[in-house]
């Protein structure tokens, strides 16, 4: 039997992780370690939490004595890395968290690694580390030899951290992988977001604030198809390798936006164009020939299938977001 160790399992991505994993590998014993910031929500893990085989931990990745105290107790197989401030708005306002958290925490998970030792460790990065390409060539791709050239402290903080995870592969042979993605969608994520705070406001009757022009555009991933990525390159992924895993649905936000209005029978007039925010950037877009032709994958929801899907899961959990929302400090105003 493997155990895994998930961190940040308590967050939107992680959760659905966990119970992904649990539907694949029912005999992996997984332990989630989360801080359960305002963007962990414990009542996510309900259907997981009395289950044998998981164990929920809470706890700070940046935390030494409490991860080496966590890696003696279960000595993981696997240690899959989710833990992440990831807001850009608030990395603008307050950047040091976010070096903190998503550097150094990912610092302290790999020297456990190194000291109790594991079968890999995965680091979950963002497409937003290789910065913005233009909106008047959509012939151009990112792939994983493109270089770093982050826009934000949040996705420089994710850049760090992927140079820091390769170095503990090339200094030390820890076997790492790092997987590259789109924007997310899917149930349980925090109502800051772009589709969850449209599809939030929109029920609410509020104002929809849109950065800019609206024009941005975004290649966006169902969070299903994203963990069923991640379950393939650390099981069959080559270690000290980076896999860019895309959904291949670019959409410019503002036409994102108008389709839930559409979906849910409200009006376009709730539509609000504010300030653009500080190295807004202009385009995300990366190749996903690695990931497909070495081990396999492939997206599998159509972004119509899957907007419905997540628009009808936030129409039908209210209490969850309603109570996620109370809990939260003052979010900024949306992230694109």
């Amino acid at each position: 039997m493997k155990s895994i160790i998930i961190a940040g399992g308590a967050g939107f991505i992680g959760s659905n992780f966990i119970f992904h994993m649990r539907k694949a590998h029912p005999e992996y014993r997984i332990i989630c370690l989360d801080k359960l910031t305002y963007a962990g929500n414990l009542s996510t893990l309900r259907p997981v939490l009395e289950q044998p085989k998981f164990r929920f931990v809470k706890g700070d990745i940046c935390d030494r004595s409490g991860v080496y105290r966590l890696f003696e107790e279960e000595r993981p197989d696997i240690v899959v890395n989710f833990a992440a401030e990831s807001h850009v708005d608030r990395s603008i306002e307050n950047p040091r968290i976010f070096l903190e958290t998503n550097i150094i925490g990912a610092g302290v998970l790999m020297d456990a690694c190194r000291k109790y030792g594991i079968e890999r460790y995965h680091q979950v990065s963002t497409d937003e580390v290789y910065g913005e390409l233009p909106l008047d060539q959509p012939e151009l791709y990112f792939t994983e030899e493109s270089p770093l050239h982050a826009s934000s402290p949040y996705s420089a903080s994710k850049a760090g951290a992927d140079l820091l995870v390769m170095a503990y592969y090339r200094t030390y042979g820890l076997p790492v992988t790092i997987s590259r993605c789109g924007n997310n969608y899917g149930p349980y994520q925090f109502p800051e977001k772009l589709i969850p705070l449209m599809v939030t406001n929109c029920l609410n009757g509020k104002p929809l604030p849109v950065y800019g022009d609206g024009l941005n555009v975004r290649d966006w991933l169902y969070v299903e198809d994203h963990c069923k990525a991640i379950d393939l390159i650390i099981r069959k992924g080559r270690a000290g390798e980076i896999y860019n895993v895309s959904g291949h649905n670019e959409m410019h936000n503002i036409d994102i936006v108008k389709q839930i209005c559409k979906e849910l029978g409200k009006p376009e007039s709730l539509i609000t164009y504010v300030p653009d925010r500080k190295g807004h950037d202009r385009r995300y877009a990366i190749d996903t020939s690695k990931i497909r032709n070495e081990l396999g994958w492939q997206p599998e929801t159509e972004f119509t299938d899957g907007i419905k899907k997540t628009i009808r899961w936030y129409v039908e959990n209210r209490d969850w977001w309603d109570d996620a929302i109370k809990r939260a400090p003052e979010s900024a105003a949306i992230i694109l």
